[in-house]
């Protein structure tokens, strides 16, 4: 293990991370509050320790696999430890368990909350909630890469261990360039969102919070009624900008570059619409009985869709009270996710589709054991080391998340329902569950060994499972292995 190399990339991370509290600081000057100082003395010490840790570069800078997923999740913990102080120091959340798994969510873009009343809160601190969102939705690491030089030909090791789904490929040569046209995309679809929301006359603070926690698809609100109080025109260009950031980057890319045709063969994305379109129409028939016509069944159902598939969490109503065929769709799309390459969680759509080839292939294989049958994705062979990273992977998410489950049902006041919802919710990214952790409630009545369980379900589903679970093995801080 190169220490040096880990010090000084969590060194640059806290560096942007002060620049990034400045955010919410001058929100707080803006509005008058004296919240805001909480936030200067912290983006100040994060400055402060993020020059003395980056102050010497490591004299040979070769990132290896193990450096790369040690520095990713020590990188997010150490945002998430220095991100929850403000809360605490301003007073909005006086707990620093309760505050860090606030940031934690936030950072994670899961948008589970342990408030009861998000409209107490100080403008800096809503702020800083809806944000974080924005910064984790694309990855920190990512924006590191973009703008910090690197040593050439192993800063891919960064990109891999922070971005979701089963592999990651360089949009163009070069890693920085890269991660820029990335961030490009995404900024572009942010704006756009900004501008469109503001032009239906939703309140500026209001517009860009919400803009946020779409982009990230995290879901922090700045009401108690989530997005319920907002226009129907309003919610609708939520709902179609929450399924635009699910949609894999790559196809973007595609379609303003010269070759478009490459979209059409983007098996993953054509799946990812059928299965919304599918489930929209299955809930809509589902919950019409529940509403006054099929246009507000219709809104509603696409709403919610839109928001569990794509981890992003804003609810319209509480679809807590929706009957349960319409609740196992939708728990089901919390486990489906939306595609890799984007910023939703969940297992992604393109695993789910491996899977599903997988077991054709094997079908047929017994239909005709000589026949040679090869799995193909976006019409290519796919590799048989992504199709064991696919198994490996679910294996160990499926692990984990028995062992939470098992985990929370420590806790006597909680239920199966709630205690299951909860972990999909959080190791999936999602927010809300079902129960007692439904869109109606919050996170706040489960014990804290709950929440500690929760909040590293939420690190290790952003992070795609392996780079916690690297982090926490001993072996990892060996030396000399």
């Amino acid at each position: 293990m190169h220490y040096s190399i880990v010090r000084y990339i969590q060194g640059q991370i806290l560096k942007i991370e002060g620049a990034l509290l400045l955010v919410p600081a001058l929100t707080g000057v803006l509005y008058r509050e004296w919240e805001a100082s909480s936030y200067f003395l912290v983006a100040l010490i994060c400055e402060a320790i993020g020059i003395l840790l980056a102050l010497r570069k490591p004299a040979k800078f070769v990132l290896y696999a193990r450096e790369g997923m040690v520095s990713v999740a020590l990188a997010w913990i150490v945002m998430s430890l220095f991100g929850a102080l403000p809360f605490v120091l301003c007073g909005d959340i006086p707990s620093f368990s309760n505050a860090l798994f606030e940031i934690i969510s936030g950072f994670t873009t899961t948008g589970a909350s342990i408030l009861e009343n998000v409209e107490a809160l100080s403008h800096a601190s809503l702020m800083w909630r809806s944000f974080s969102h924005w910064v984790g939705g694309m990855g920190v690491i990512v924006f590191m890469l973009a703008i910090i030089p690197m040593a050439s030909g192993y800063n891919m090791q960064l990109m891999k261990a922070e971005s979701p789904g089963p592999s990651v490929g360089k949009l163009v040569p070069h890693v920085k360039e890269s991660a820029k046209i990335l961030y490009l995309i995404y900024i572009s679809l942010t704006g756009i969102q900004l501008v469109l929301l503001l032009l239906t006359g939703m309140a500026g603070f209001d517009a860009l919070c919400i803009t946020f926690g779409t982009a990230g698809t995290g879901g922090f609100g700045v009401l108690n009624s989530s997005c319920g109080a907002y226009t129907g025109l309003q919610q609708n260009i939520i709902t179609i900008f929450m399924l635009a950031f699910g949609v894999n980057f790559n196809a973007y890319y595609f379609l303003l570059g010269k070759d478009r045709k490459q979209i059409l063969r983007m098996e993953e994305v054509r799946w990812y619409l059928i299965i919304v379109a599918a489930s929209i129409l299955l809930i809509c028939l589902n919950v019409r009985g529940m509403f006054h016509s099929w246009q507000e069944a219709f809104h509603h159902s696409a709403f919610q869709v839109a928001s569990v598939i794509t981890t992003t969490g804003y609810s319209t109503v509480d679809f807590d009270l929706w009957p349960m065929f319409s609740k196992m769709i939708l728990v089901a799309l919390m486990f489906c996710g939306a595609c890799a390459g984007s910023t939703g969680g969940g297992i992604k759509v393109s695993r789910i589709l491996i899977l599903f080839k997988a077991v054709r292939v094997e079908i047929r294989h017994y239909m005709h054991p000589r026949a040679v049958n090869t799995m193909k994705m976006d019409g290519k062979a796919i590799d048989k080391s992504i199709f064991r990273g696919v198994l490996v992977y679910l294996a160990a998410y499926t692990f984990v998340f028995a062992a939470s489950v098992l985990i929370l049902a420590l806790d006597p006041v909680q239920n199966f329902t709630t205690d299951f919802t909860a972990v999909a919710a959080t190791f999936n990214n999602i927010g809300p569950g079902l129960d007692a952790v439904g869109p109606a409630m919050n996170f706040n009545g489960l014990s804290l060994l709950s929440k500690y369980v929760l909040m590293f379900d939420m690190l290790a589903g952003r992070l795609e499972l392996f780079p916690m679970l690297i982090f926490f093995l001993p072996s990892t801080w060996k030396k000399n292995i």
